[in-house]
């Protein structure tokens, strides 16, 4: 039978070299992870993972707490791209990975208290971030290791990777300003989530400062479905004085938003140009294709893991607050006949 030592001798490292290995820690070199994975590979030697965990106190697995409600989680392909860049990350270092979702606040915090108490995984990754969250006050005062995909108002120092929300919010809406729009409209998420908040306020943010309209009437929450953005296009068209630019929380309510126009007898970008976020690849394939801010999503969720790893490993950060860059994704739902693409 193999055992770490057989290992090591023919990589030429010590056993505890080998078992930082297959515990994924970040302080052994990249060269050194590939030559002992090769040599493992070639012996055949598998690690045994319950020995491991009782022997070193950890799991080798990280959960991810799934926003609620699942269902409509997993009609948005933002969560499955997002879920890919964490999962990339996580296989790489030789960790499993452990979702769960809840209905209720009561459910969510017996959840993560079963996972922390239970020890059932080594860290935690939030995929969402709303005001007065419980779940993170939970993990700060059990001192367990999580990262916030997303920003928290009421706990600027935990890990957090997100991206500059209310910049990219003002871009979109600078976008339109740009093309002489005076009558721009919005279409949120739910007004729960931190996120929601950060890019209403850099909509808002670009109209004052060109002195343009805010109409309250031109601001309507939803959920992050189809059906909300459906809905919203239903209500905008019904007004006496419509917007003729809409920017949209979620390319997924850009779909819904793309769909009642179609239906209502509207095109885009001639009747009502969009703008909306995270460049889903589904974007460039409507029937007009979306113009769209690319956050990063799969690098969202890439550094997500990384940064979470390295809080388990009690590794230090540069920096508890990282920022994914954006860009805007210019397509013909905002581009007027008279208008060159840039």
């Amino acid at each position: 039978m193999v055992t770490i030592k057989d290992v090591a001798k023919i990589a030429g490292v010590s056993p505890s070299t080998v078992s930082r290995v297959v515990s994924g820690n970040p302080r052994i070199s990249r060269e050194t992870t590939r030559k002992v994975k090769e040599i493992m590979d070639e012996l055949g030697y598998h690690p045994n993972i319950m020995a491991k965990s009782l022997v070193s106190k950890t799991t080798q697995t990280l959960g991810i707490l799934l926003p609620r409600p699942a269902e409509e989680l997993f009609l948005n392909f933002f969560f499955g791209e997002l879920i890919r860049g964490i999962v990339t990350q996580a296989t790489k270092a030789g960790y499993d990975m452990l979702m769960t979702t809840v209905t209720s606040d009561h459910d969510e915090l017996e959840t993560i208290s079963r996972l922390v108490r239970g020890a059932r995984v080594d860290g935690l990754i939030l995929l969402s971030s709303r005001k007065h969250d419980p779940v993170i006050e939970f993990l700060k005062q059990h001192n367990f290791p999580f990262v916030l995909v997303g920003r928290s108002e009421e706990f600027p120092d935990i890990i957090s990777i997100d991206n500059n929300n209310v910049q990219a919010a003002f871009e979109a809406t600078n976008h339109f300003i740009a093309q002489g729009h005076e009558r721009i409209g919005f279409v949120s998420g739910p007004p729960n989530l931190v996120v929601s908040q950060d890019r209403q306020l850099g909509y808002m943010q670009a109209l004052k400062e060109a002195g343009l309209e805010s109409r309250s009437e031109w601001i309507v929450e939803g959920d992050v479905l189809q059906e909300s953005g459906f809905r919203a296009m239903s209500f905008f068209m019904s007004l006496p004085e419509r917007p003729t630019a809409l920017v949209v929380f979620d390319d997924l309510l850009a779909f819904g938003v793309l769909r009642g126009l179609t239906e209502l007898g509207y095109s885009v970008p001639s009747d009502m140009s969009l703008v909306s976020f995270n460049n889903l690849p589904l974007s460039e394939l409507a029937s007009t294709p979306i113009s769209s801010i690319d956050i990063g999503t799969y690098q969202l969720g890439y550094t997500a893991t990384h940064s979470l790893l390295r809080a388990v490993h009690d590794e230090p950060l540069p920096q508890n607050q990282i920022v994914i860059p954006h860009r805007l994704i210019v397509r013909e739902s905002s581009i007027q006949p008279n208008t060159k693409r840039t």
